[in-house]
């Protein structure tokens, strides 16, 4: 078949598309996820970020007389796909390795298992009554799993009337029932080795996401929050991340709360992430998304940490 042909049946050929998933179904996928890596138990929360896209392959049925050209076309595109492989960017790799050494150096806390994982955040992404809020979202965790915690979500700019939970309220409480083993323990559990918790990862995420280099992110991206609490812990998955290739410095960057500071960035085509750190000490802000406003150890529900 000549070049003219070949062009002219690329041109017959129906365009694959990019279908999404539906959102329960993503939900399902990350969570299926996170309990991959930590075995996670805590409840699903009230104010879940808002779902990432997933995408999918789609076959599409061609006749047997046009085999030939289709197999030429899809060894083309698999020989151009090489390319389209994210670069490692050398100052993204040394930036996240000194937020690696500032995360190590902070002073590690004790716990005990009858306290509470006191988590304070701010977002953009909450879906009640068919939109899109800001809200706050308060969390009282128990350490050892066995007895009811608290969460407190609050819209943050409810309509005149009322906000969208049930009675017109704008705040909402949920208990969390025990649920065994705490997230807590199974995130303090986690290799400190960088080539040890990125190989877990790498391995626990072959197959997930639309890549590889995405879903291993998102893996790192959804423990990075309670791993503030774990100085060992959170600059090993700093340095693990610093194995992944894709990753890019943003020099201003905002969280949701509004806090600027420099940024990393890493995308899936037309879907793009970004962690938030304070400028001067490199502390985790949380993301252009998901802002971490507080976290601690506390006795009590209702209790705030001090200072």
């Amino acid at each position: 078949m000549n070049p003219a042909e070949r062009e002219e049946l690329a041109r017959l050929l129906p365009s694959p598309g990019e279908p999404v998933l539906p959102s329960d179904r993503q939900s399902l996928l990350k969570d299926h996820l996170m309990r991959e890596i930590t075995q996670e138990t805590d409840p699903r929360p009230v104010a879940p970020p808002r779902p990432r896209r997933l995408r999918r392959l789609m076959t599409v049925a061609v006749p047997l007389a046009t085999a030939a050209a289709v197999v030429a076309v899809t060894l083309v595109t698999a020989g151009s796909g090489a390319s389209d492989k994210p670069a490692t960017d050398r100052e993204a790799v040394a930036l996240l390795n000194r937020i690696a050494t500032a995360a190590a150096a902070k002073e590690s806390v004790p716990v005990r298992d009858d306290q509470f994982v006191y988590t304070r955040v701010q977002g953009t992404g909450l879906q009640e009554a068919g939109k899109e809020w800001k809200y706050r979202r308060t969390d009282w965790q128990p350490i050892d799993g066995k007895r009811e915690g608290l969460a407190k979500t609050t819209v943050l700019n409810p309509p005149p009337g009322g906000g969208p939970f049930p009675g017109g309220k704008s705040t909402l409480d949920m208990a969390m029932s025990p649920r065994g083993v705490s997230g807590y323990r199974t995130l303090e559990a986690l290799p400190t080795d960088p080539d040890k918790l990125y190989e877990k990862i790498w391995a626990e995420t072959e197959g997930k996401g639309s890549t590889h280099e995405w879903a291993a992110m998102q893996t790192i991206d959804d423990l990075l929050k309670r791993a503030v609490l774990f100085p060992d812990v959170s600059a090993t998955l700093y340095r693990a991340a610093a194995k992944i290739p894709g990753v890019s410095v943003v020099r201003e960057a905002t969280d949701a709360a509004g806090r600027h500071g420099i940024g990393l960035t890493f995308q899936d085509r037309d879907e793009v992430d970004t962690w938030v750190f304070d400028r001067k000490t490199l502390d985790y802000l949380g993301t252009d998304e998901t802002a971490l406003l507080d976290i601690g150890i506390v006795d009590r529900v209702g209790q705030q940490p001090a200072g």
